[in-house]
Order: C-alpha cells, then sequence, then structure tokens
C-alpha cells in the first residue's frame, strides 16, 4: 500500500477516507460488456476482417481491423466521440475487454493509430463503400432474427455543424448556420440503413435517388414489402416512378399550390357557426396530376380548423396505397420518430462532431457513428429486458454503459466486479440471458 499511499488524495470531510486513481483496474464503463456480447452473438465488429482493406504490413501492426474498428465504434457508445481520448481509454479494463486477448493483457490503441485508422485507412480505396455493405449486412442479420418481411423505411436530411473551414462545409439558409448537410434512412424500428454526409449548400434531397435506390432495391430484391414515407422535400416525380417500378408504396408529402387549394376550396370555410369553438379535422381525397407528371395519382388533403386560429392547416399527401385517407394520415404522421432517432444521434452519441479538415475523412466518422448507434438500438430493440424496455439510447449510456466496475486478474482467469446502482444483478442477468437466447441468422 506504500504506493497507494503516495499518490491518495485526503478528505477534509471524511478524514477516515481516501481516495487514489488506478486507471488500468477501474473502469467507468462496464455496460459495454453487454453490448460486446450481443455483438459476438450476431457476428458484427467480427465482420471488419471481411470487408476493410489495409496497406499496412509488416511487424509493428499491433492492432487489426477488427481491434481498431471496435475501439472506434465502443468509445463512441461510452460517449467519447473523437479520438482525444484514446490514450486514456487503452488502458480502460472494459475497454481492453472488448477489444480482445491481445488488448487485455496489454493495452488498447493509442491516440496517432485510432487516428491513423479513422482518417487513412478508412478513406482509401473502396474502405467507405465497404462499410456501407458492412452496415446493410448488420441490419440483415438483425431483420433475421426480427423474423420480419415487411420495411417502413424514412428518409430526412439533417444540419451538422462545423467547427471552422473545414472541407464541403457551407452555409445553409435554413438551418441558418454552416454545416454540413447528411441524408438519413432509417426503418421502423429506428435502425439506420443509411447515411450520406453531403455540403451544407445542397437542397434536402440533393442525390436522394442514388442514395435510396440502392437500398429499396435490396428489400424488394429479398421478397419484403416495402413502405416509403418522406416530407415534402421529397415530392419528386421522380421518386414516385421509381417506387411504382419497384412495386414500393410510398407515402409522402406534397408542397401545397393553387391547384390542390382550390379542389379543397370548399372545406376550408369552418363548418357552421355553433362550431367556432371547436378543432375540427376534415379528409378529401383528390386525383391530382401535375404537369410535369407522367399520369394522375392520389393525394389526400388535410384540413385542420384550430378554434383560436382565423385560417385552417392544409397538408397534401400523395400516396399510392388504397387505405381511407385518415388511415393514411395517421401513418404518415409516425414519420416524426425519424426525427427523434436523428436526435438521439446527434445528443447521445454528439454524432455531429466531424472537425476533421477533409470531408473524406468526416465521411468516415459519421459512419462509425452509425455502426456505434445502431450497435446501442440494436440493444434496446433486441434485447432489453421488460423493466427497462422503455429505455431512451441516453439512458442506456447513463445508466448501462455508465456501470462502474474494478478488474481483478487471477492466475488463470480475470474478473470485473460491476456496480450495482441504476443496474441490478437480476436485470443484468436477464438482459444477458435475452442475448444469449437470440437465434441470429447464420453467415
Amino acid at each position: 500500500m506504500g504506493e497507494a499511499k503516495k499518490h491518495c488524495f485526503k478528505l477534509n470531510f471524511a478524514d477516515n477516507v481516501m481516495a487514489y486513481f488506478k486507471g488500468s483496474e477501474i473502469t467507468s464503463d462496464g455496460g459495454l460488456l453487454a453490448i460486446r456480447e450481443l455483438d459476438e452473438k450476431i457476428g458484427l465488429t467480427a465482420m471488419a476482417e471481411n470487408y476493410l482493406t489495409e496497406k499496412r504490413y509488416g511487424r509493428n501492426v499491433q492492432h487489426n481491423l477488427t481491434e481498431l474498428l471496435r475501439q472506434s465504434i465502443f468509445s463512441r457508445l461510452a460517449g467519447y466521440e473523437d479520438v482525444n481520448d484514446a490514450n486514456q481509454l487503452r488502458k480502460d479494463p472494459a475497454l481492453r475487454i472488448i477489444l480482445g486477448e491481445r488488448a487485455l493483457k496489454k493495452n488498447g490503441s493509442s491516440e496517432s493509430t485510432v487516428g491513423k485508422f479513422e482518417t487513412e485507412i478508412l478513406t482509401e480505396g473502396n474502405n467507405l463503400e465497404k462499410l456501407d455493405e458492412m452496415l446493410m449486412n448488420w441490419i440483415a442479420k438483425v431483420d433475421t432474427i426480427r423474423g420480419v418481411k415487411e420495411i417502413v423505411l424514412d428518409i430526412d436530411s439533417s444540419e451538422s455543424p462545423v467547427y471552422g473551414d473545414q472541407e464541403g462545409s457551407a452555409y445553409n439558409g435554413y438551418f441558418r448556420s454552416k454545416c454540413y448537410h447528411p441524408i438519413f434512412c432509417f426503418n421502423q424500428y429506428g435502425d439506420c440503413l443509411k447515411a450520406k454526409l453531403r455540403p451544407g449548400n445542397v437542397h434536402s434531397a440533393d442525390g436522394y435517388l442514388e442514395f435510396i435506390e440502392p437500398v429499396l432495391r435490396n428489400y424488394v430484391n429479398k421478397g419484403f414489402k416495402v413502405t416509403l414515407r418522406a416530407d415534402a422535400a421529397f415530392g419528386i416525380p421522380k421518386l414516385y416512378e421509381l417506387c411504382e417500378d419497384l412495386g414500393v408504396d410510398y407515402v409522402i408529402r406534397l408542397k401545397e399550390n393553387n391547384c390542390l387549394a382550390e379542389g379543397v376550396s370548399e372545406l376550408l370555410i369552418k363548418p357552421g357557426e355553433e362550431n367556432k369553438d371547436r378543432y375540427i379535422t376534415l379528409y378529401k381525397d383528390i386525383v391530382y396530376q401535375a404537369k410535369s407528371w407522367d399520369k394522375a395519382r392520389r393525394v389526400i388533403a388535410k384540413i385542420e380548423h384550430h378554434p383560436d386560429e382565423l385560417f385552417p392547416r392544409v397538408g397534401f399527401i400523395i400516396t399510392n396505397l388504397k387505405w381511407r385517407n385518415k388511415k393514411v394520415v395517421k401513418f404518415y404522421n409516425k414519420r416524426g420518430t425519424c426525427e427523434q432517432w436523428i436526435k438521439e444521434g446527434k445528443n447521445t452519441l454528439t454524432w455531429t462532431k466531424l472537425s476533421c479538415k477533409r470531408f473524406k475523412e468526416n465521411e468516415a466518422r459519421l459512419r462509425l457513428f452509425l455502426l456505434a448507434y445502431n450497435l446501442g438500438n440494436f440493444l434496446r430493440t433486441l434485447v432489453l429486458p421488460k423493466k427497462i424496455k422503455h429505455w431512451s439510447l441516453k439512458t442506456i449510456q447513463l445508466k448501462l454503459i455508465k456501470t462502474g466496475g474494478r478488474l481483478i486478474k487471477h492466475a488463470r482467469y480475470y474478473c470485473l466486479l460491476l456496480a450495482e446502482v441504476s443496474i441490478t444483478e437480476k436485470i443484468f442477468s436477464k438482459l444477458m440471458k435475452n442475448i444469449r437466447d437470440l437465434c441470429p441468422a447464420s453467415g
């Protein structure tokens, strides 16, 4: 204890207590072990060796691609959004266990090594495209576990503020900031299937066809029933035509114009004096064909009369669904969940932290954030015990991942003692059982 006393801190408010740091034995991220267990069960990060390539060679290569990918992903899940903390994290017991046998006995990767992985190795050759393929394979495995054959896809764009004069950054008038303008695609479970980083000054739907078409074709070719939702920025005839050619259902908001407004003009006046203090919602089906369209399509109008508002709120949705108009509108309104998932990525993982100089490096980092987000979302949607099933990704990070622990080395094995605060032994035991009971697809 001589060495410990030398580095201890005495407390004035409790003179019989001493504190000292022991970074290689104590962790604040013990809950990551459960996510790593899920990762191993499904076979996710182990795919890195089959998808990613590198130019490193020789005896100096200590950390393989899978280990580097895990360090980048799991550190982000724990709230360390860039490589600045890598030199301390590499000694963390939980991270060392997660990375593998070599790191457990020694350490994880240094800041410079992780930095080179994220900004050099991942931007070499076609590694960025391979990361997209790997992500889709992750989703395919989880789709098989869920046993679903119907997929609802939501596409939306968002803002990623920049931190200086970064390549591709530009002022965006809608967001009123200098930023990047990424586009995302989610399924109904909150999994992010794909994202693309774009310059800050592009339109919300810029590059939408090349972005979404591979995803749609992938599901259609596998025999899935696919429905696409999107806001008015994606109300573009070529997207309708693509969906119709592939047999994909779509529900997309349509911008108001004079012709559409004329079609519902009789509903814009609040019906009856006796209803002036009531909230009234009206619906109407319209068969509408713009001049640029190849045919007429179904448009549903929703008119809302609010008691304290002089003019009604009017919205239009274009769809090829045969459902009742009220059901279609209700289904479209669930698209707002996609915006909540984007906020979770921003607030929990800080995936807007794209502070590299080069655009391609920031593309790589955004993909790493997506992999981290999906790992957390898989845990939330597949295996959380009933008692904590309602937890958000932020709560999972604060109450599960941030579980303290102490690593003890015995002659033949290691033991990680976990703190029982937010997560009890009973809940953790149920969580681990749920992971082991999964029946993932092979391959």
